[in-house]
Formats: structure tokens, C-alpha cells, sequence
């Protein structure tokens, strides 16, 4: 079996939420423990740090395995979704799990898993955790796939819990208001486990909904956006406004492993921070892609991570962008900024789009899923919020357009969706 044959197999032989969205959703952990059972609850054999929230666990759980890898620790890193590779989801000290191991899982367990029709998370996460054991990682960060309490990935017993944020995503799944999202994101929290919370944005039912639960499983809570503003020495190599949250989510982390059994000083931390991506391979936050023109793409998908996306490109060069009568694409202090967007159809499109800055020339796309939405209706509803522009069947043949119409001066965002993000670097690297 080639590796693209493994592949293939894990996407067709279990749904992938990637792809369909609520029908590769499956509830509860009765196919997770029993595959755990099957290769000896391999997550008992090394420590845990579990990452939970709506938006930022994937910055987060990059950054803190780069700081935990300067360190000088063995880490493990499992998150999702890829972008280009499978293999991005499981990484040790940032090297991707090799293609033989892959295919060898496949060759090896089909016949055990097959009869349980377990999902696609629920294989990657047996195939993670037993990898992790015979790497013999001393720590692995452990990203939430979706909402916490019946997660596959809850049933670690981690060294330390965090919740970066709730805000309103998978409703279908975790309920259609933030104390409800926010029950189901406080499962991961754990007897005696120290719990960060990112924030909580002010909202007082979903700072009880934490502490209510944490009370009850005897496990010290810390709010961090309570807490004094931690700073930083080194420029941090993730940009973007919302990194400016998980900045003090993280080293409210740090406080409290360097507490406990992890050795990490300062200049690890700064190390961590500031090369992050280099020693994780972390891509699609705010990344810069190439220059004159400017071409930045970033994965954020729902109204909260396109909020700090709209604000970002608002804030640039000093002022909002000014419409140039004659060409109908925006103009401010000569630079035109120019936007590949694309979303998935379970998400709050119109609420995205209406956040989004009107004073910009749109190139409308779709991804490469069945969840993505036709670009034709997202165009429309684009158009209803004022947002103008063409259509393009692919985020390639949209990317090329963009970059036809640019002049060296002009910026380049490509986004909307982590699947539009995923067919760019996907179509750059061929």
C-alpha cells in the first residue's frame, strides 16, 4: 500500500468532518475507549496538556509546544484540521508523523476498527496517541477536535486544561447560546486539574458555567484576562490582532506549568514565541506569503475570528480604505487592498460578511469540500452586505485574478475558511 492509498482509505472508510461536516459527527467515546483498550491506553504513557475553545487552540497549542520543545522537552503535537498534509496533525518536536507510519496503522488495525464504523477524528486520534508512546515524547499538546465533553481527545488526564474563548461555532453540535457552547467546552475540565480560561469577553454566564464546573471537580480555575497584562521581550513570530489574547492566554500557562513538574524559563519562552512556526510548522495564521504585492492568508472562519480579521485590515497603514470611483476597488494612500474569500455553508455567513470591510475589490470562491459554500450564492449574500466583486469557481483561478489585478504596492488577503486557506498553499506548492 502506497502512502496516497492510506490516505485515501482513512478518508473513505470514515467520515471526515472536514469534508461533509454533520454527518462525519458522531457523539459519545464508545469507539474512542475501545480503541484505546486496543493499544493499551498509550496517553498514560507520557504527560498531557489539553487545549480546548472556539478560536485560537491552534495558535495556542503551536506556541506551546515551541516554547515546551525550547525547553528542551520531546513533544508531541496533535491538532487539526490540515491544510495540506494529514500528516500535519500529528507531529513530534514539529516533524510530521512519517508516511509508513501511516500506512502501517492502515495495513495493521483495519481489521480491528473497520467493524466499529468509527469516524476519521476517532482513528487519528488512536493513531496520534499510540505514535506519541513510541516516540516516547516526555509532553504532548492536545488540541480539542470539536467542543470538549464528548470530544475523543477528553480522555486524557492532563497536566493542565485551558478554554481560550467561546464564542458561537458548530451550534448544530454544541448548543445555540454561549452558556450552553460553554458546558460542553468545560468537560474537559478535570478532578484537581488546573484550568486556564482566555477569556471570557465580559460575559458573566459563561464565567459561571467555568467556575460552577470547576468547583465541582475540585480543580483551581484562572481567568486569564483577569490578570495583569503579561508582555514580551521578542517580537512573536505569529502577527494579527487576535494573537494578542492568546499571547496572555499562554503565558498565563506557562505561570502555572512552571508551578508544576515542567522546567521552562524565560529565554524558552521568548524562543517559543518567536519561532513558533520554524519549530512547529504552523501555517496559515496571518502568514505572509510573498511581497510587492503583499499576500497575507489566515484560517480564522467564524464571525469572532473575522472580527479581529476585519479590524486588522481596517487598522492598516493608519486608516480605513477609500473607494477609487473609477475602478471600484480601494484605494488608501495608493494601495488597493484586494480579497479572496470563501466560506463553508454551516457557518454564520452573513454575520462574517457583514464584519468585513466594504472599501475593498472581492474575488468570491469556494474550497475544495462539499461544505463549502457555491460561490454564487455567497457572492449574493456578499453583495447584500455591500461587499463587491466577481466570482470564481476555484480559490486558485480567484488567487490568480487578485494577483493579475495588483499593482506591487497592493495587499493580498486570501481567506474566509480554513479550507480556502488550504487550497492556496495546497495550489502554491505545486
Amino acid at each position: 500500500m502506497k502512502y496516497c492509498d492510506a490516505i485515501e482509505y482513512l478518508f473513505n472508510v470514515a467520515p471526515l468532518f472536514q469534508n461533509i461536516g454533520a454527518g462525519a459527527y458522531k457523539e459519545g467515546l464508545a469507539n474512542t475507549l475501545a480503541l484505546d483498550e486496543h493499544f493499551g491506553h498509550p496517553h498514560r504513557a507520557y504527560k498531557t496538556i489539553h487545549v480546548a475553545g472556539t478560536n485560537g487552540k491552534g495558535s495556542v497549542s503551536h506556541t506551546l509546544a515551541a516554547i515546551l520543545q525550547s525547553a528542551g522537552y520531546k513533544v508531541g503535537l496533535y491538532t487539526s484540521p490540515h491544510l495540506v498534509d494529514f500528516r500535519e496533525r500529528i507531529r513530534v518536536n514539529g516533524e510530521m508523523i512519517p508516511e509508513q507510519r501511516v500506512i502501517d496503522f492502515v495495513e495493521q488495525e483495519r481489521t480491528f476498527f473497520e467493524p466499529l464504523y468509527p469516524s476519521f477524528f476517532e482513528l487519528t486520534t488512536a493513531l496520534a496517541f499510540k505514535y506519541f508512546e513510541e516516540q516516547k515524547v516526555d509532553v504532548a499538546v492536545i488540541e480539542v477536535g470539536l467542543g470538549g465533553r464528548l470530544d475523543c481527545t477528553n480522555i486524557i488526564t492532563p497536566l493542565l486544561s485551558i478554554i481560550t474563548n467561546i464564542s458561537f461555532d458548530h451550534t448544530q453540535f454544541l448548543g445555540d447560546t454561549l452558556p450552553k457552547i460553554a458546558a460542553e467546552k468545560a468537560g474537559i475540565i478535570k478532578k484537581g486539574v488546573p484550568v486556564v480560561i482566555g477569556e471570557t469577553n465580559g460575559n458573566t454566564e459563561v464565567r459561571e458555567v467555568f467556575t460552577k464546573k470547576a468547583e465541582e471537580v475540585g480543580a483551581p480555575i484562572v481567568f486569564a484576562d483577569e490578570l495583569p497584562h503579561y508582555s514580551l521581550d521578542v517580537e512573536p513570530e505569529l502577527k494579527g490582532l487576535c494573537q494578542e489574547k492568546n499571547t496572555q492566554t499562554i503565558l498565563t500557562a506557562i505561570k502555572i506549568e512552571e508551578e508544576q513538574e515542567l522546567r521552562i524559563t524565560k529565554e524558552n519562552t521568548e524562543e517559543g514565541f518567536a519561532r513558533v512556526c520554524e519549530l512547529t510548522g504552523l501555517m496559515g495564521r496571518w502568514q505572509k506569503l510573498q511581497e510587492r504585492p503583499t499576500v497575507v492568508c489566515d484560517t480564522g472562519h467564524n464571525p469572532a475570528g473575522i472580527k479581529y480579521i476585519a479590524e486588522q485590515l481596517n487598522s492598516m497603514e493608519n486608516g480605513k480604505w477609500k473607494i477609487e470611483n473609477e475602478s471600484c476597488y480601494a484605494k488608501k494612500n495608493n494601495y488597493a487592498l484586494r480579497i479572496v474569500l470563501g466560506m463553508v455553508g454551516d457557518k454564520d455567513v452573513r454575520t462574517s460578511l457583514s464584519l468585513m470591510p466594504k472599501e475593498a475589490k472581492y474575488y468570491f470562491t469556494q474550497a475544495s469540500v462539499k461544505r463549502a459554500m457555491p460561490v454564487e450564492e455567497f457572492a449574493a449574500i456578499g453583495q447584500e452586505m455591500g461587499l463587491q466583486g466577481k466570482t470564481y469557481k476555484t480559490v486558485a483561478e480567484a488567487y490568480r485574478a487578485a494577483l493579475h489585478d495588483a499593482s506591487a504596492d497592493d495587499f493580498v488577503f486570501v481567506g474566509g475558511s480554513s479550507f480556502v486557506v488550504a487550497d492556496l498553499l495546497t495550489y502554491l506548492k505545486q
